[in-house]
């Protein structure tokens, strides 16, 4: 299982309607709030379909910060 923290940019397996496949989390839990890198868009998914649709973490990013 693989292990997702605010900050890493992922590719999707399906492009967003502007035409990026790549988002930044914004967080995590029950619910994931990404971020368009294209666009902007913010958007939430529950976590069965967000980790359905994750093809690959592309940068990973801060992880856990202190605050």
């Amino acid at each position: 299982m693989v292990k997702y923290n605010a900050g890493d940019v992922v590719k999707m397996r399906k492009p967003h309607p502007c035409g990026g496949y790549l988002w930044e989390i914004m967080r995590t839990g029950v619910d994931f709030r990404l971020k368009c890198l294209t666009c902007g868009r913010v958007l939430m998914l529950p976590r069965p379909k967000f980790e359905k649709s994750v093809r690959a973490v592309v940068k990973p990013g801060g992880g856990n910060l202190p605050g």
